[in-house]
């Protein structure tokens, strides 16, 4: 199980209720404990354990649901002791099947108002952020808060910046706001205390669509910047339905 979070007594299994089990990996955020969690509820889903109706992660945790009627916590738990030990979670590769989405984004204005502020708390100009941020793949770390709003990272140690200490009153959908080394993307209008530094256009909740969540968290992000009216031409798209994002698998 490896390294400092061995040493820290993780894994961990936490009852959660009478038809609940939660494995954490970490106290804290890294890819690696991410990483884990994810190639986890991979193998946890290969298992196919009779009794386990839905698993979940969380960006340092692996949750499963279970009927206790067939599947007791005891024989739950030591099941899942025995997959923990079966290898070194920490230096397992991510789960096959991951895509990398590339997704017009355009940055700052009146579609990123508080581009210039974020960028100098990192001690960039805007340019310069913006270049570090369209170049850096970002992991979806793991779906939630809203449906299918994906917390995507990390990116690199200058954008450790705290949220805002008031709400942005309304960031719309396809809003990307950044903080602690993260990026966040709504599906729909919202408060937030993140900085609002631009809008991608990418449906995370398609309503109407055949395949309403198109993000699966593992897959990876790049925010390729484009120009205003590009990005108007894109959100039309996405309006009207079609997948302007382009995507490909990753080994």
């Amino acid at each position: 199980m490896g390294g400092t979070e061995q040493d820290s007594g993780f894994p961990r299994l936490h009852r959660m209720g009478e038809a609940g089990l939660l494995v954490e990996f970490g106290d804290h955020l890294s890819m690696a404990v991410n990483a884990a969690t994810l190639a986890f509820r991979a193998a946890v889903e290969a298992a196919a354990w009779d009794g386990v109706e839905e698993s979940a992660t969380s960006l340092k945790s692996v949750f499963l649901r279970f009927d206790p009627v067939r599947l007791s916590h005891d024989a739950l738990e030591a099941a899942l002791k025995d997959l923990l030990r079966s290898r070194d979670w920490y230096g397992v590769p991510l789960p096959h099947g991951r895509k990398l989405w590339r997704v017009p984004t355009v940055f700052g204005g009146d579609h990123g108002p508080q581009l210039e502020e974020a960028a100098s708390m990192a001690r960039l100009s805007p340019d310069d952020a913006v270049a570090q941020i369209s170049r850096t793949p970002v992991r979806v770390l793991t779906i939630g808060f809203s449906p299918g709003m994906p917390y995507l990272g990390r990116l690199p140690e200058m954008f450790d910046i705290p949220r805002k200490t008031e709400l942005n009153p309304h960031v719309p959908a396809g809003g990307l706001a950044l903080a602690i080394r993260q990026l966040v993307l709504f599906p729909v209008g919202t408060q937030t205390g993140w900085r609002w530094i631009g809008r991608a256009a990418i449906d995370v909740f398609g309503q109407q669509a055949e395949q309403p969540f198109p993000l699966t968290a593992g897959d990876e992000i790049l925010f390729q910047p484009v120009t205003a009216s590009a990005f108007e031409d894109a959100w039309a798209g996405v309006e009207a339905g079609r997948m302007v994002a382009s995507c490909e698998a990753l080994p």
